[in-house]
């Protein structure tokens, strides 16, 4: 039986939702110590040099584009910016995902992003590279957070 059984996963297709952030080259080891201070530069450039507006209830995101991993960490918006420093300009992916969520401690996000991966191969889906997590807001009292996670999926 695949774990992917536990996880409710569904596929559909989503628009590109424009975000403001912070873009690096890492390892799977380094990016755990980065993700904080990435999104704390965005946060402070938002709360303090973003164009009024840009950001309207965002939800922390995080896009990892490929194996390297070249990941972007930041915060959705409303809309397109002008560079600012590290800041720059993206945009979540748009088109075919396989996506499932997640309530629970953030260290068991990786558990959610092989369960979508299993089912996406025995639902003869492929996966097309770029994945992505948006996060709600944590629980006050448990520590745990509601995260949504995509995998972009090849298009037949």
């Amino acid at each position: 039986m695949l774990r992917a059984m536990t996880v409710d996963v569904t596929v559909k297709t989503v628009e590109p939702t424009p975000a403001a952030v912070v873009a690096a080259a890492t390892t799977g080891m380094e990016f755990p110590a980065m993700w904080g201070p990435m999104l704390d530069k965005v946060r402070g450039f938002l709360r303090g040099g973003a164009p009024a507006g840009l950001c309207q209830q965002g939800h922390n995101v995080m896009l990892c584009k490929d194996d390297v991993p070249d990941v972007e960490v930041g915060v959705q918006v409303s809309g397109s910016f002008d560079p600012a420093g590290h800041i720059v300009p993206s945009a979540l992916p748009g088109g075919l995902a396989a996506t499932a969520a997640r309530t629970g401690p953030i260290a068991k996000i990786g558990d959610t992003h092989q369960a979508v991966c299993e089912w996406s191969k025995a639902s003869g889906y492929r996966l097309a590279g770029p994945r992505w997590e948006i996060y709600g807001d944590p629980g006050r009292s448990s520590g745990h957070f509601d995260v949504q996670v995509f995998w972009s999926l090849v298009a037949s």
